[in-house]
């Protein structure tokens, strides 16, 4: 490894050796703290004195920096120590002053902050390069994960938490005039996700370096995020996320890391019959680094993320002196925009094209770093055929099927495989995960546009598909034509296409009959049909001409007259994305139980038959780490307590134990209390966040995640307002006897260009205006929607939660994890039998699970049953509509969100979703939550089986499993 060497030029241009020991990992539980050397300043941070002195805190002789994976150095080097609160507070002050973001005149917050999160990273990287050589040596398989999102959060507090450094910082903070939460506090999450799929990405990268598998993952820079959400008058507003104005401290730019990106150009044919991409757009992706530390570990994993641009040669600076000055940035800011926006809409070709830019940088970059690392590592000696044992790519979700064609392109092209041997690695290297049944997301691409982004990439996948209708036919080749024909438009990759010429013939239909007598004149656009004295003739939409008989009155003026035909809509060609991945990949999982039913059963039901073996299920899991024992420190210390050790961070089957206490008054009271004060922390912030006053000893009842129909806020608001309605008919005797208090809590984002998701989020806002203000409710219902709502956010909510709502239409949720989180935390859950719902409530108990609505097989005959007009709706769902219509909550008109609810068919109609079917359940099952809540000592009992029973949704359970069954990689614990 090499050491890290800073200049201090206060006085005197010396050169400075900074020592967080780079000559020794960061370990646990030991107090060697040998050999380390702190720039410290003499003057208080407030002053504008600069005077620096080395301070030695070891009496040791230097030693010389060993190399960590020789068997010489090792043990010297992976020796472990845990700094003290002074040794802290020295490296804080060294980069307060030497890798300063900040004025040197005061030591504020923010400055804190970043000064710590550097201190941290400096131990973070010693034990990242220990790691990376180490794999380097051994040369053992590696996984990686691709993935369109990282929702990481913040990363201080899960750091030192993981490093088990947290009270050594908090001391040293404390010395330095902070505190350890506030100076948390002022980091900014990272803005690299939206919802679920980016949250569970980085709780899988947490388990994997916890459980010591070599593994990376691999995501995409990008600038503003998403966007930041505002709440206003007119509901949610976007603005750019700024995560990055200030810089992250976390991440570590690889200049030397960079991989060339191509877009547009030609393909032809070489004198030596291989095809070449030529000319068109060349961009370059450069590395950003983020390291992932292990828990009581020090292995410490990658995070690379890519960002896009262009040499400074393509900067055209004849034209920017000319005056054309946006001529002469626009390769640079062509190249930029790729890593701008998650998600860029999509509505216009120019959006459709940045995102599938986007997704072919991060597979071509993310490849070509992994091929490189495989030829580095085999040396002199590459075999090829030997790829797929030490790589395992798994894409999260379809955002990455490009790996599989830009794979075979990099082997065929570039490193001279044939088709079969390329064909072959690249099956065996690469894994899907499934995450949605929404026809909408399982994502189809424009055949023009791909053909003229990626013309060698639409070639492969022509070969792809022609290669899968021979494998389907060689299959199922004695079934009827017609059934062939159904089986291969369901199942090729390309859509609305001809088959390949090679089995066309197979199709082909005898020619039919034709009328000699029959003649046609085509006129301009018109058709002219000559008939005979018999009969009147036409030709049928395929061109042969046959009989028509004349309507029988008929009047016979003349024999001649003039048909306008109907135009011909051309279905568009389409790549589907999700096919390509099934086909290409040795391996395809679903995320619960439930959704990989589903998958196998409806949504690759053909695939499934034709390739059982490679369908698997993987249930969701998320981090014990952040989401108990670092968000949740007052249950953590419950938990420890009961259970007479800290292993269940690690082993999470210990929290069952917990089960045999359920009923102790000691325990209850405990768990009671933990919750209050959690509850107590959240108050404040929504005082905070959105200006309204809660308390804390009403029931918190909260729906936290992505705004769109299917996960129906839309239910929970509407229960909500009758829930209003019927308080405003009660005398107040009668609203306390009936109702306990509840605040009623929303987050999420919906997505820019969602029309009917933002108006739920208005409409919620609305209710909650409403509803807030009105002196007769009072503290009883409360309505408050976050805005902005994350990781952070989260990590205060959830262990706040008393009940939490995952209400989604049955069938149509993958899995969720936010239901896991809240499980562990205590919280009960009212919902479908859904995702992983399902499996919760086999785990937590049934009498511990609140359940309403129509379950997914059930779905399509109830949807069948609205489209013939048959189903009654519910006189209290009736009573709402005409309620929120009567202008209840304001003057807006909700016709167009109400409207969505109603009529039989069409769309945008029709309740799809099916809100209007499963809202008396929910109301009826809400009763029973009301009840539930007035029994404590039933409600903390509930409460404590929830996490008693949420041991199997640990993520690092699920690693063990894609580990195993999918991956095939062992753990490798450093030396």
């Amino acid at each position: 490894m090499a050491t890290s060497s800073y200049c201090a030029t206060a006085n005197g241009a010396e050169l400075y050796k900074h020592c967080a020991s780079n000559s020794r990992l960061i370990g646990f539980n030991s107090r060697n703290r040998s050999s380390k050397l702190f720039l410290t300043r003499t003057s208080d941070f407030r002053g504008v004195k600069r005077y620096f002195h080395v301070k030695s805190v070891s009496s040791e002789p230097k030693q010389k920096v060993q190399d960590p994976v020789t068997e010489e150095g090792a043990e010297s080097v992976l020796s472990s120590f845990a700094p003290d609160a002074a040794s802290v507070a020295s490296s804080i002050r060294y980069h307060a002053e030497f890798t300063p973001l900040f004025s040197p005149e005061r030591f504020e917050p923010p400055k804190a902050f970043f000064a710590t999160a550097q201190s941290v990273r400096d131990s973070l990287l010693i034990n990242w390069n220990a790691t990376y050589d180490f794999y380097e040596k051994m040369n053992m398989k590696q996984a990686y994960y691709l993935s369109m999102e990282f929702l990481q959060g913040r990363a201080l507090l899960n750091a030192i938490g993981n490093l088990e450094l947290t009270g050594s910082y908090a001391e040293a903070l404390k010395n330095l005039g902070h505190n350890l939460e506030n100076v948390a506090s002022q980091e900014p999450d990272a803005a690299l996700g939206n919802g679920g799929l980016g949250r569970l990405a980085s709780c899988f990268l947490d388990s994997l370096a916890t459980l010591n598998y070599p593994a990376w993952g691999y995501g995409l820079r990008y600038k503003y995020g998403l966007f930041k959400q505002q709440i206003t008058k007119d509901g949610q507003e976007e603005v750019a996320e700024d995560w990055l104005e200030l810089g992250s401290p976390w991440e570590i730019v690889r200049n030397d890391v960079s991989y060339p990106i191509k877009f547009y150009g030609k393909v032809t044919t070489g004198s030596d019959g291989k095809r070449y991409w030529i000319g068109g757009e060349d961009i370059k992706a450069v590395a950003y680094d983020v390291p992932i530390p292990g828990y009581k570990t020090k292995t410490t994993i990658n995070l690379r993320l890519w960002s896009t641009q262009v040499p400074s040669a393509d900067f055209d600076l004849s034209a920017f002196n000319s005056g054309e000055h946006t001529k002469a940035c626009e390769a640079q800011a062509n190249a930029e925009k790729i890593c701008y926006i998650l998600y860029p809409g999509d509505g216009s070709v120019e959006g459709k094209i940045l995102r599938l830019k986007q997704q072919y940088t991060l597979c071509s970059a993310s490849l070509q770093d992994i091929i490189a690392r495989f030829e580095r590592r085999s040396g002199d000696r590459i075999k090829w055929e030997e790829f797929p044992e030490k790589v395992a790519v798994q894409m999260n979700d379809t955002h990455p099927t490009l790996c599989i064609p830009e794979l075979m392109r990099i082997l065929i092209d570039l490193k001279g495989l044939s088709w079969k041997e390329a064909w072959n690695i690249t099956k065996r290297t690469v894994a899907y995960t499934n995450h949605t049944v929404l026809p909408e997301a399982l994502e189809k691409w424009s055949y023009e546009l791909m053909e003229k982004l990626l013309p060698r990439h639409v070639e492969i996948i022509q070969m792809i598909d022609e290669e899968l209708v021979h494998e389907i036919i060689s299959k199922y080749g004695s079934l009827e034509l017609d059934k062939l024909e159904e089986k291969l438009a369901a199942m090729r990759i390309l859509e609305n296409f001809d088959l390949p010429s090679s089995v066309a013939d197979l199709f082909s239909k005898p020619e039919r009959l034709v009328d000699a007598d029959t003649e046609t004149v085509e006129v301009s656009d018109k058709v002219e049909v000559v008939t005979n004295d018999e009969e009147d003739k036409n030709e049928d939409d395929t061109g042969k001409k046959t009989s028509v008989k004349p309507e029988p009155g008929a009047k016979d003026i003349d024999k001649k007259t003039t048909v306008v035909p109907e135009p011909v809509v051309i279905p568009p060609k389409m790549v589907r994305m999700a096919n390509l991945c099934v086909v290409g990949g040795h391996a395809v999982n679903g995320v619960a139980e439930i959704h990989s039913d589903i998958v196998k059963e409806e949504v690759f039901n053909e695939f499934y038959e034709l390739w059982p073996e490679k369908f698997q299920n993987k249930t969701n899991g998320v981090t014990p780490r952040r989401w108990i024992r670092f968000c949740n420190p007052p249950l953590s210390s419950i938990i420890t307590k009961w259970t007479g050790t800290e292993d269940w961070v690690l082993n999470t089957e210990k929290l069952a134990e917990l089960q045999q206490f359920a009923d102790n008054e000691d325990l209850q009271i405990e768990w009671r209390e933990a919750k209050r004060s959690n509850k107590i922390k959240a108050v404040s912030f929504l005082k905070e966040k959105t200006g309204y006053s809660v308390i804390p000893d009403a029931m918190f009842d909260i729906q936290v995640k992505r705004i769109h129909e299917y996960k129906r806020q839309l239910l929970n608001i509407f229960g909500i307002v009758y829930r209003y309605k019927k308080m405003k008919e009660m005398t107040a005797a009668e609203r306390k006897a009936k109702y306990v208090p509840r605040v009623c809590i929303f987050g999420g984002k919906a997505f820019a260009t969602y029309v009917q998701a933002k108006r739920i989020v208005k409409f919620i806002t609305d209710v909650g205006a409403t509803i807030n203000h009105d002196p007769e409710i009072g503290d009883l219902l409360k309505v408050i929607f976050v805005p902005d709502y994350n990781v952070s956010v989260a990590e205060l909510l959830i262990p706040a939660s008393d009940l939490s709502e995952h209400i989604s239409t049955a069938g149509m949720e993958a899995s969720g994890t936010s239901n896991m989180k809240f499980a562990m935390n205590g919280c009960i859950q009212i919902g479908t039998l859904d995702g992983a719902n399902v499996e919760i409530r086999e785990e937590v108990g049934e009498e511990n699970f609140f359940l309403f609505g129509a379950q997914a097989h059930e779905i399509a005959g109830l949807r069948k049953e609205r489209a013939e007009g048959k189903f009654v709706p519910d006189e209290r769902f009736e009573e709402v509509k005409e309620f929120v219509r009567s202008g209840a909550f304001g003057s807006y008109n909700y016709d167009d969100l109400i409207g969505s609810l109603e009529g039989n068919e069409g769309f945008g109609r029709a309740d799809y979703f099916l809100v209007g079917k499963d809202f008396p359940s929910y109301i009826e099952c809400q009763e029973k939550v009301d009840e539930a809540y007035r029994d404590q000592r039933r409600w903390t009992k509930m409460s404590i089986l929830n996490t008693a029973g949420s041991s199997k949704f640990s993520s690092d359970r699920t690693i063990r499993e894609y580990a195993k069954d999918i991956w095939n990689i062992e753990p490798v614990k450093l030396p």
